[in-house]
């Protein structure tokens, strides 16, 4: 059985040219950058200019503002932690109840340090409300964090127009943003369009690099402390010995991504596109979260009423698909996906709902074979279910009263 992937936005295969890339400084080039040597020195020269292409992808920025890292973990700490090391005399931080753990629980963390941390809601399509945000700007505001697309339904923030009026507002105001599910497959010109962002996280294994790298671009004169502190590294910003190989890559992955875009944003969106008009107009009672937003061309989250998402993934799995039920970081939890809750998905889809995110390796007949399969599981499923009229195909009557019964005691 051929396996179908649409979980890019957990991780992506690297691509067969990034891989041809990276090798040469796994075995020949192996030399740590910081050495004197004459071979040293050419692995030093590739990690110079895998920088300088990687700044040129972000709108010619430039190369020492690029500071890597070993994942978009690692960014979003270094960025928020570090603004907030630079600055301790501010201590109130804006960001949204649908980030991604990696800066959701940093945020949380300096609630605990006895920071103010402003949670921004969202509404049931995933949207911020601009006056929500010019609302919670203080005096002391330290530091603005707001994702550029999320990870569970990838809708997209305008972190560009958030960003000025942060700066507007006080210019002392830091924002950062984590790009980790935008870069590559979203253009990104921190030179023009996005020149009031002072911090921005991203990933490699995202994007067809591998994983164990990644990067944080910090504007010059953004006041950031080293978060990693050791060697002389990355101009004393992040100390250890750098990825050398996994950097080459990155950037090799952000050229193919730059040289494909117009292609792959057009094929994988009409493929999303059809998925979930065809899943529409055969299964009952589902709703796709943040379709009324802009959302990345790759991502779907389609809330299925009456069923769990876990059986979903179980049956799915057998037929060899592999798809999410939110972000890979937390769906090792019973607890209904925070970005959903905070979307005000009702209690009778928020465990049913099944990310597809996809990839320039996907194909036309992988998007047959789940629309051919989806249904029937999501059939099986409620055949189950209590709540379900089988005869009918539709809840029954006093579902929601069962439900609401339920729900409460």
């Amino acid at each position: 059985m051929k396996t179908i992937y649409v979980d890019n936005n957990a991780t992506t295969q690297v691509a067969p040219e990034v891989y041809r890339a990276m090798v040469p400084f796994l075995t020949e080039q192996y030399f740590n950058p910081s050495s004197m040597y004459a071979p040293a020195q050419k692995t030093a020269n590739a990690l110079a200019a895998a920088r300088a292409r990687i700044a040129q992808h972000f709108g010619g920025v430039r190369p020492d503002e690029i500071v890597f890292t070993s994942c978009a973990t690692e960014s979003n700490n270094m960025g928020i932690q570090g603004a907030a090391k630079a600055s301790p005399n501010r201590r109130h931080v804006i960001t949204t109840s649908v980030e991604h753990p990696a800066v959701l629980e940093v945020c949380k963390d300096l609630q605990r340090r006895g920071y103010e941390v402003t949670f921004l809601p969202v509404d049931r399509q995933g949207n911020l409300d601009l006056a929500d945000f010019i609302r919670a700007l203080r005096p002391d505001t330290l530091l603005v964090s707001i994702m550029h697309a999320n990870n569970e339904t990838g809708v997209i923030f305008p972190v560009e127009q958030l960003a000025r009026i942060a700066k507007e507002t006080d210019p002392n105001i830091v924002f950062h943003s984590d790009a980790t599910q935008s870069v590559g497959k979203l253009p990104i010109d921190l030179a023009i369009d996005m020149q009031y962002i002072d911090m921005l996280s991203f990933s490699g294994h995202k994007l067809h690099a591998p994983k164990g790298v990644g990067g944080l671009f910090v504007r010059r004169g953004a006041p950031v402390r080293p978060f990693l502190i050791g060697g002389h590294q990355e101009s004393g910003r992040r100390g250890g010995t750098e990825n050398v190989a996994s950097i080459v890559a990155l950037a090799a992955a952000m050229d193919l991504a730059a040289e494909r875009h117009a292609e792959d944003e057009t094929r994988i969106r009409a493929m999303r596109d059809r998925l979930e008009a065809e899943l529409a107009a055969r299964i009952p009672a589902i709703e796709i979260n943040g379709a009324g937003a802009a959302r990345m061309p790759n991502t779907s989250n389609i809330a299925c009423h009456y069923v769990e998402g876990e059986g979903m993934l179980y049956q799915l799995d057998a037929e060899g698909i592999c798809a999410s039920s939110g972000s890979a970081c937390t769906s090792g939890s019973l607890e209904p996906s925070h970005v959903l809750t905070a979307l005000g998905v009702p209690f009778t889809a928020v465990h049913g709902s099944i990310r597809f995110s996809f990839s320039r390796y996907n194909t036309e007949e992988e998007v047959d074979r789940i629309i051919e399969v989806f249904p029937r599981v999501v059939a099986n499923l409620r055949n189950l279910s209590p709540y379900w009229d089988q005869a009918a195909n539709a809840p029954r009557g006093d579902a929601g009263v069962m439900i609401q019964k339920t729900h409460s005691g």
